[in-house]
């Protein structure tokens, strides 16, 4: 850093925004022949490209932000402001889905039956696996919690484990979902129920797949020793993504499966 008279970051020439861009423009078109032709070569080939990608890219900003300094305070506060606007464009994106729902619900129309649920759906019972997602994703909220307050208080070894039960309490969230799809009495064709309640809950369970993900990833850079106490952005946007992914849950449980059924 000593070369530059500033605290901003001049981020170097990379390739990866244009193999990124490409890709994804593969991964359409791939997801396209897959549809139509039953053809899995061009989206088996940009889902290995976007990865390789990903990677890339990531391990840049790790070096940039880790080993070379890039990250000063001005810098993390950049990052901070975009992590926020970012989960404020994630609070739209799920504000669609709800009023769908409730736009539906609130007044269903004749060919639903005049009431809701529709004629004919038998919606989950919220007292069973939701409830028990809901105090998964509530515990692992603590979790979360608890390894960041480590991390901050410098404590390697309960950070590290906290860190653990929170990823572990993701996976078993996923599990219990995939295994309510597959037992669920209605499918995503059947009316504005089936499309409101797969669509919302499906993109939380991806949103929840991502936040896995991303927390795996920190604990990798954990165990590698690249946070600090006053230095661990990376950890902390994981952090607020997962609490964002908990108070989704929590709206879309109290209106589709316990008001909705």
């Amino acid at each position: 850093m000593t070369h530059q008279t500033h605290a901003y970051h001049m981020v170097n020439p990379s390739p990866w925004p244009l193999t990124g861009a490409l890709s994804a423009l593969l991964l359409t078109s791939g997801l396209i022949m897959w549809f139509h032709f039953a053809s899995t070569t061009l989206l088996t080939l940009s889902m290995l490209t976007n990865m390789m990608t990903m990677y890339q890219w990531w391990r840049d900003v790790v070096r940039e932000g880790t080993y070379q300094g890039h990250h000063t305070s001005t810098v993390q506060k950049g990052l901070r402001y975009g992590m926020i606007l970012f989960i404020i464009s994630e609070v739209f994106f799920f504000s669609g889905f709800f009023w769908a729902f409730y736009h539906s619900s609130l007044a269903p129309t004749p060919e639903l039956g005049g009431y809701w649920p529709p004629t004919g759906v038998n919606p989950l019972n919220p007292l069973e696996v939701p409830l028990l997602n809901t105090s998964i994703l509530l515990a692992s909220g603590v979790s979360i919690t608890w390894a960041h307050h480590s991390l901050m208080e410098g404590n390697r070894k309960q950070m590290t484990q906290a860190l653990t039960i929170t990823i572990a309490l993701g996976i078993y969230f996923t599990l219990l979902q995939a295994s309510e799809y597959f037992e669920a009495p209605f499918t995503i064709s059947d009316g504005i129920y089936g499309s409101t309640f797969f669509v919302a809950t499906g993109f939380h369970g991806l949103h929840v797949i991502i936040g896995s993900t991303f927390l795996l990833t920190c604990l990798l850079r954990q165990l590698f020793y690249h946070f600090t106490s006053k230095h661990h952005f990376g950890f902390e946007a994981a952090a607020w993504y997962w609490h964002f992914v908990d108070v989704v849950w929590l709206f879309l449980y109290v209106s589709i499966y316990w008001w909705g059924s």
